[in-house]
Formats: structure tokens, sequence, C-alpha cells
């Protein structure tokens, strides 16, 4: 056996920058198993979306959500510990979305408030939103907040800060008692967004901002 450090151009071994190699070794693998997990449970989010779109909240499943995503079943319960809880992650996957569409186009208006509002009724009325496919999705959700205690919590806080937002404009505005406003103000988009999606041919989004608009006019007005 060669005594150490005797052999000319060969160092000895380091034990410490083995146990380095090892850690960083660890480190990468947890890296790209909570990538991967990422990956996974957006892809079962997306196909959660897919098959609502397709089949309605009815005949969605755990088998067609995990064809579609390209994963096995199991995968479901792994990630999420549930169907149930897939859905209403998917319904918050939805509303979040939703959100950051509107909020951008809120934020690029600047800080004048007329401005802010209008943006947040274009917004509300732009492709992304009109969106059948995320028509079919919404009335999945609808579906489940009266059974899913889960859903109906999301619902509830996403629903509460969807308030908070249009009544923050309605007050930038001037306008005195903001909640009942906004009340009324969430209560008129939801009713065209619906009809717009259900028929676009009955009116344009165009008109239903101008609609929208006109309705902030007449209760500022009052």
């Amino acid at each position: 056996m060669r005594p150490r450090g005797l052999h000319p151009g060969v160092r000895d071994a380091d034990p410490a920058a083995d146990h380095r190699g090892a850690l960083r070794t660890v480190v990468l693998n947890a890296r790209f198993s909570r990538e991967l997990a990422e990956v996974r449970r957006k892809a079962l989010i997306e196909a959660t979306l897919a098959s609502l779109a397709d089949r309605g909240l009815g005949a969605v499943s755990v088998r067609d959500v995990a064809r579609r995503a390209g994963v096995s079943p199991g995968l479901v319960r792994h990630h999420f510990g549930g169907f149930g809880q897939l859905l209403v992650e998917a319904y918050r996957h939805v509303v979040d979305r939703v959100d950051v569409h509107i909020d951008r186009a809120i934020a690029e208006a600047g800080r004048e408030p007329q401005a802010r509002l209008d943006a947040f009724l274009a917004a509300s009325f732009s492709p992304a939103i009109v969106d059948r496919d995320l028509l079919s999705a919404w009335l999945g959700f609808w579906g489940l907040v009266r059974s899913d205690p889960g859903a109906a919590a999301v619902h509830a806080e996403t629903f509460a800060a969807y308030r908070r937002r249009i009544e923050g404009l309605l007050a930038d505005l001037g306008v005195a008692e903001p909640r009942p406003a906004a009340l009324g103000l969430s209560a008129l988009l939801d009713g065209l967004w619906l009809e717009l999606c259900l028929d676009p041919k009955t009116f344009t989004a165009e008109e239903a901002v101008r609609l929208a608009r006109q309705w902030v006019r007449c209760y500022t007005s009052v």
C-alpha cells in the first residue's frame, strides 16, 4: 500500500470534499423533486380545468384528469390528498389567474381613479375573461361550492377580495357608500359576463363596458 502523500502529482483525498459533494447531490435532487412535483401539480390543475370545460362537474373524474395530465391516478392523492381538494385548488387557480389579469390592467392605468376603474371594467370583458371554457369551469365550481366546504371557503375568501377591489375603486371616485355600490356593480358585471359568454351575438364586450360605466355614473350622481 502506498503511503499517503508520497505519489507525485496526486493530491490526498479530502473527506470534507466528498461530504460537500454528497450534500450538493442531495440538495440538487431535493430541488429537482420539488420542481417535478410543482410541474405535476400544475399539469393536474390544468387537466382538471380542461376536463371541466369538456365534461362538466358531473362527469369529471380522477381517471380522465390523470389521463389528460399524463400521470397515474394515484398521483392525485399524492399531490392533493384527494380529488375534492384538487377541484378546490383548480378553483383557486382560476381565480388567481383572473385576478392577475385584472390587477395588471389596473396597475397599467396609472393613479387617476377614473382611468383605473375604466381599466378594471375593460379587463373584466377582455377575451381572456369572456371565454366559454372559463365559463364551463366556473359553472362547475359554482356547483361545487354548494356541496364542498373547502370550495365554499375559497369562494367566500375570493369574492370578499373581489368586492374589496371594487369598493376601493369606487371609494377613490368619491362614492360615499362603496360597499353597496360594489355589490351592485359586481352583480351587473357577473350578469353581463354570463350572457356574453353564453351568446356573444347578443351584445359586444364594448357595449358591456359602456353599460357598466353608465351604471357607475348614474349611481355616483344620485
